[in-house]
């Protein structure tokens, strides 16, 4: 059976975000995606971790967390508060849905999503049931939310990405749920070297099977 797929616009103060909803048959669970700066709903890299958590039966949300115009503002790419606030009702919107409102909740962040991912977390509670981090910074998301965090958390970071590798182990220690840090060999920030992107998608997909499919 053909996944359901549909392209929405979620209303968010002054401004619509635009997303791909995909829900393959039989979903377990669903994953919105919270892209780094400077990226968007488009990122190939994203795209295929999309494609991964398909194939093993989880539903997607990938959307715009920042308008166009809103982009293209260094300091807006920068505002974890904003972004977590449209991630929080990104949220709220797929809880009411007849096709995704059964299915277990769980973000994948990049770079700044991270910090917005595991800030919704932290203010949502046990309606997420896991985060995973790509290449992201987690320590932006501020010690308070970071101690708050009730959902298993894996955070995963490139052997080469040094700087970033020293800010997830920062945010890790600070972390009190269900956590690992994985460090994908040979990959620097963006995971382009060959293989290191889909290391990281099979250990995203294996996180969420786990911690989706199991909650209760």
């Amino acid at each position: 059976m053909a996944p359901y797929e549909i392209l929405v616009h979620i209303p968010a103060g002054r401004v619509q975000l635009e997303g791909q909803l995909v829900v393959p048959a039989g979903a377990t669970g669903i994953v919105a995606f919270a892209h780094g700066s400077g990226s968007s709903r488009h990122s190939p890299r994203n795209q295929l971790v999309a494609g991964v958590l398909h194939a093993r039966g989880i539903a997607t949300f990938l959307f715009d967390l920042l308008t166009p115009e809103e982009d293209v503002e260094y300091a807006t790419r920068f505002d974890i508060a904003l972004l977590t606030r449209r991630l929080t009702t990104a949220s709220g919107w797929l809880m009411k849905q007849p096709e995704t409102k059964t299915l277990n909740l769980g973000f994948f962040g990049a770079s700044t999503g991270a910090a917005a991912a595991l800030q919704a977390a932290a203010a949502l509670g046990d309606k997420v049931k896991a985060v995973v981090s790509r290449g992201g910074r987690p320590d932006l998301a501020g010690d308070k939310a970071l101690e708050a965090v009730r959902s298993p958390t894996l955070l995963i970071v490139g052997g080469n990405d040094l700087s970033v590798i020293d800010l997830n182990e920062e945010a890790y220690a600070k972390l009190t749920c269900t956590k690992q840090l994985q460090i994908i060999p040979g990959a620097t920030h963006l995971f382009e070297e060959p293989g290191t992107l889909a290391a990281a998608a099979s250990a995203a997909a294996d996180w969420f099977v786990r911690y989706l499919t199991s909650a209760e």
